[in-house]
């Protein structure tokens, strides 16, 4: 069985899709490795960070979208980090953890569909390639799904368990303490899928 490094991944945009919108930031932890034999360890989400304020990529954005960000689109004209810098960062980041632990990388989200299509488009575009691969992610919400007998709508944190979610789970809208607090629900859903 290969080993598996489980990284929580979150991002906030100012808007619905890359290209037309932009990522405001990306946060990032390690949260899981899956050794040889299947078995899930847990990993401290506050020892591997990575955390990025970005400039915007393009002119066009959701005015409610960037609103939710809690970011000022002046500032992060003048103040984000250029993503030809940060996300070779982000890269060189997960290839550091991945060799650190001797496992592949996986990217685990919740929601998965909109996290992984910014994440990958700018890790393209801006690092010309991501550690990731083309299909190394876990959706927490499909996973849940599948497990629970729940429709894929219906798979929602206000319907879910609270001993699943623990208690770090939050919505505060900052992409590393949202990444770091699906860490619980992420550790959950492995654990169920134990025999």
């Amino acid at each position: 069985m290969t080993r598996e490094l489980y990284i929580s991944v979150d991002v906030e945009p100012d808007g619905h899709v890359p290209g037309t919108s932009s990522i405001v930031s990306l946060g990032a932890c390690a949260a899981a490795l899956r050794d040889d034999a299947g078995a899930i360890e847990a990993l401290d989400p506050e020892q591997d960070t990575f955390y990025a304020v970005l400039r915007p990529i393009t002119d066009s954005y959701v005015e409610k979208a960037l609103r939710v960000t809690g970011f000022d689109r002046a500032a992060l004209e003048r103040d984000g980090r250029a993503p030809e810098e940060a996300l070779p960062a982000f890269a060189a980041w997960i290839d550091g953890l991945a060799a650190a632990h001797d496992a592949q990388p996986v990217l685990a989200a919740y929601p998965l569909g909109f996290v992984w299509n910014f994440t990958q488009y700018y890790l393209h575009a801006y690092a010309g390639r991501s550690p990731f691969g083309q299909s190394a992610h876990y959706d927490m919400k499909t996973a849940y799904a599948a497990l629970a007998g729940s429709a894929v709508r219906d798979a929602i944190k206000r319907r879910m368990p609270s001993a699943l979610l623990g208690p770090k789970d939050s919505k505060t809208h900052h992409a590393l303490d949202d990444a770091k607090g699906h860490v619980d629900l992420l550790l959950g859903l492995l654990r169920w899928q134990r025999p």
